[in-house]
């Protein structure tokens, strides 16, 4: 085995995965389970929450 069919199988080898870390992200993100995590992250800028109590700018 050469360094060029070396070089060649670790090329191939990162775009599997990366490919599979892509589709792991994708899966994690559309799941169910976290669509309501999702939507309350979201509507973090709309809360009008005083942390401090000092006043509240919006």
């Amino acid at each position: 085995m050469d360094l060029m069919t070396l070089t060649e199988i670790v090329r191939s080898l990162w775009v599997v995965w990366l490919m599979g870390i892509f589709f792991a992200i994708i899966f994690w993100a559309l799941r169910p389970k976290n669509k309501k995590r999702f939507e309350d992250d979201a509507m973090i800028i709309f809360r009008n929450e005083k942390k401090d109590g000092g006043p509240s700018h919006g």
